[in-house]
């Protein structure tokens, strides 16, 4: 396995009924602890929506540009 990544530490506020169903899922096994849920959770989302993301990031630019840049 390869060298650790270096990470950052975010604090987010999660409806207590999903934090539920995120518990259940490590308790039975599907993930080793919340750590590992929440980053294949933000992995799978970020590559499923890299096109659409990468896009509004250009228009964000364009936009700003357009206005003058200040």
């Amino acid at each position: 396995m390869s060298a650790k990544s270096p990470t950052t530490t975010v604090a987010a506020e999660i409806p207590i009924r999903l934090f539920g169903e995120m518990r259940s899922l490590v308790d039975t096994g599907w993930f080793r602890d919340l750590d590992e849920l929440i980053l294949e959770a933000l992995r799978r989302y970020v590559e499923s929506h890299r096109a659409e993301l990468m896009e509004d990031f250009v228009k964000e630019d364009v936009e700003w540009g357009l206005r003058g840049g200040d």
